[in-house]
């Protein structure tokens, strides 16, 4: 008599891809048991309160806020304009290569340093001498335009 070919092992694994196809099977019919397909629009409807929570009834009408469309801002908030005024800065050369074409300004107000370019001069200047300045934001940070001696 010859011995079955099938091993201990052979029979365990045919159970165990016979019960995950049953646990597949059994989800199917799960899901198929619970789709939203075949419910009326309204079933699928969900509402949210004035609290912020979402539930299955619509809303009291009562409750309703009415809100002016020219008081919805977008974006950044609307600012007053600036005073000219207040753009000029002043400050003292700490730094200027005449060569190279380019210095240092520091703010007294702020105390920063602002780089300067010889095209944002309108006079010429040196070292330590007293400047009013206005800023603008160039490709490496802040940079002083319309340079001029006090």
């Amino acid at each position: 008599m010859a011995k079955s070919q099938e091993t201990f092992n052979k029979k365990e694994k045919e159970k165990k891809r016979l019960k995950k196809k049953q646990e597949k099977d059994q989800k199917k019919e799960d899901r198929k048991g619970s789709s939203v397909k075949g419910k009326s629009l309204e079933e699928m409807f969900a509402y949210v309160d004035h609290n912020g929570n979402i539930s299955n009834t619509p809303p009291d009408i009562t409750l309703k806020k009415v809100f002016k469309t020219e008081d919805i801002q977008i974006g950044i908030s609307r600012q007053e304009p600036i005073d000219p005024a207040d753009l000029i800065r002043k400050g003292t050369i700490t730094f200027f290569n005449q060569e190279k074409g380019y210095g240092f300004i520091k703010d007294h107000v702020t105390q920063e340093s602002v780089f300067v370019h010889i095209n944002g001069l309108t006079q010429p200047v040196k070292e330590n001498d007293k400047v009013s300045f206005e800023t603008e934001m160039g490709q490496k940070g802040i940079n002083a335009i319309k340079v001029k001696l006090i």
